[in-house]
């Protein structure tokens, strides 16, 4: 793998403050999803990005996010891939994460590639087909990662991961256009090895690339970090502009 599956760190963290302003609404009659618009005079025509959370799914933390790619320009989607079974924040000890990825909280609803592909598959097309998007960027936070890199077939054309967990090699040396990667200096999940292995993959793929590695915060810190500590408020706000730096240069 080119990073760890998810583990007890993917599930932790601390809701930040403000009010969502994006609408919630259905893709392909059935995934909540949540989209968040850009002001008319700030809109980039045709121009897209799909956010494909983390296991926490759609909550604040990913609206607020949303909303501020929208400021950005951006229309952005939300798209629940967990099928309204997300996990909530700081479960208790004693999860079973591996049974929730393999069977969903009632048995019968997996979270594996084989139910998480076609609701990105239809993210994809609601984005295209009827929101007119015709340039798509997308940002995959934690599990998410793997499902950028996944759908650079199915018309993704530049990626953005934060904190990837469960990304196979192949799946990585498979990305057609541009990654961002932003990761933690504390990670069990992209560990140092992981990290260096990865650019190793990037390298041969001939498309450009990143990876800033932003010190003294753990896994989660983009999206899910304390932002009352000044490393990971500095780390957060700086790695939501890597992703905004890097759809201006190689989306627009």
């Amino acid at each position: 793998m080119a990073s760890n599956p998810p583990a007890k760190c993917c599930t932790v963290g601390v809701t930040h403050e403000g009010t969502p302003t994006g609408t919630a609404i259905k893709v392909a009659g059935k995934y909540d999803a949540y989209l968040a618009t850009p002001p008319a005079d700030k809109k980039h025509e045709g121009v897209g990005l799909l956010y494909i959370p983390d296991v926490i799914g759609i909550w604040k933390n990913s609206q607020l996010m949303a909303d501020q790619l929208a400021a950005n320009g951006y229309l952005t989607l939300i798209i629940d891939v967990f099928n309204g079974d997300p996990i909530p924040l700081n479960r208790p000890g004693g999860f079973d994460f591996m049974a929730w990825m393999t069977k969903g909280s009632t048995g019968d609803n997996p979270h594996t590639k084989e139910a998480v592909d076609p609701i990105v598959v239809d993210a994809i097309k609601t984005l295209k087909e009827q929101y007119g998007v015709k340039k798509l960027g997308a940002l995959g936070y934690c599990f998410g990662a793997k499902y950028v890199a996944r759908h650079y077939k199915d018309g993704i054309e530049v990626g953005y991961f934060a904190h990837p967990s469960f990304v196979e090699e192949d799946e990585l040396a498979s990305i057609t256009g541009p990654l961002s990667i932003a990761a933690a200096e504390t990670d069990t999940i992209f560990t140092t090895e992981k990290r260096h292995a990865s650019e190793g993959i990037l390298q041969k793929t001939g498309v450009p690339y990143q990876i800033n590695l932003y010190s003294g915060v753990e896994h989660g810190f983009a999206v899910r970090g304390d932002i009352t500590d000044k490393k990971n408020k500095f780390a957060k706000e700086q790695a939501f502009l890597q992703a905004v730096t890097w759809f201006d240069e190689f989306l627009l």
